[in-house]
């Protein structure tokens, strides 16, 4: 898996602290933009996001490129609909069948046994592809062998409220393990970009101070251990 942030607002926290002034100040929008310094829009966010006045952080938004994940985890993405996405297409892309390259491998095959069979099966599967696109299958239809294993690369773009609702939720222990590591990892670089917008982003548990999950907590988790580590971030 690789995940780069290539693109976000300028300032995103002197942009927001900004838009949120223009609800309760006199002033032109404009000028609070002008006059606004990086530590007033801290003070100033700090406040509001408390308040839970989370709709002024829409206006930044954040891109990522991914690639090398699977169209497992992309399936799951892409359920968070307060985002743009543009995804690698199949219908274009022949995967390249000839390697083990081409698909994820999941952590629960965790032994070498394991992994053997899983590689063998796709090889198998890669053989299907292939012999359907040498008996004349358009690659668009021959992709109708492929797994939700085969790898894929997608550009996705987020602002940054909704981006706190995914981290709330694919953050959490109980989220699918490769959605998990992609949203540690989003979460990671914004945090470098906009560190007061993010300061108190995490699963659910980081965001509300307690686990809304019920009798479905995992056993595992403590709350102020995974506090303590998000902090760290």
């Amino acid at each position: 898996m690789e995940v780069k942030i290539v693109a976000y607002t300028p300032e995103p926290e002197k942009v927001c602290a900004a838009a949120a002034s223009t609800s309760f100040m006199a002033d032109k929008a404009d000028e609070l933009f002008k006059n606004m310094t990086l530590e007033k829009a801290r003070k100033i966010l700090k406040k509001v996001i408390g308040y839970g006045h989370v709709s002024v952080i829409e206006h930044a938004n954040f891109t990522f490129a991914i690639s090398g994940v699977s169209r497992s985890l992309t399936h799951q993405l892409v359920r968070h609909r307060i985002a743009s996405y543009t995804q690698q297409s199949q219908r274009y892309v022949k995967v390249r069948a000839d390697t083990d390259d081409w698909y994820v491998i999941p952590k629960t095959c965790n032994t070498t046994e394991k992994q053997q069979k899983f590689k063998e099966r796709m090889r198998e599967v890669a053989r299907w592809y292939e012999d359907a696109i040498a008996d004349g299958m358009p690659p668009e239809d021959a992709r109708f062998y492929l797994p939700n294993a085969a790898k894929t690369n997608i550009t996705v773009t987020m602002n940054a409220r909704e981006l706190l609702h995914f981290f709330a939720y694919r953050c959490c222990a109980r989220a699918q393990w490769e959605i998990r590591e992609l949203a540690n990892e989003m979460l990671k670089q914004v945090k470098r970009v906009a560190p007061t917008i993010f300061e108190n982003a995490g699963p659910n548990c980081v965001q509300r101070g307690y686990c809304p999950e019920g009798d479905l907590k995992p056993a595992e988790c403590n709350v102020a251990e995974i506090k303590k580590r998000y902090k760290r971030m």
